[in-house]
């Protein structure tokens, strides 16, 4: 699954490529992108897809989600991964 490339950084907008199956899954997915100029970053639970190459990714097989269902359907399958709490 993929959202819409609206986050901020770098100076572009990035979206989030999730699987609610498998990180095996989501490995594999990514590792199949052909074509980009730089392999994608992963972050505990997600691939950053920079928004030029939004398109190629959702043409690729990525499914269209809210960032709301991303979650949602990350959280229920337990693959969601947040930060651990800073000691105090």
């Amino acid at each position: 699954m993929i959202d819409r490339a609206i986050w901020a950084a770098h100076g572009t907008e990035f979206a989030h490529l999730v699987s609610d199956t498998s990180v095996d899954e989501l490995h594999a997915f990514a590792a199949g992108i052909d074509g980009l100029p730089r392999p994608l970053k992963f972050h505990r639970d997600h691939y950053d897809v920079p928004a030029q190459y939004w398109d190629h990714v959702v043409a690729l097989g990525a499914t269209v989600v809210s960032t709301r269902e991303l979650v949602q359907r990350l959280r229920a399958a337990g693959l969601r991964v947040t930060r651990e709490p800073r000691p105090s």
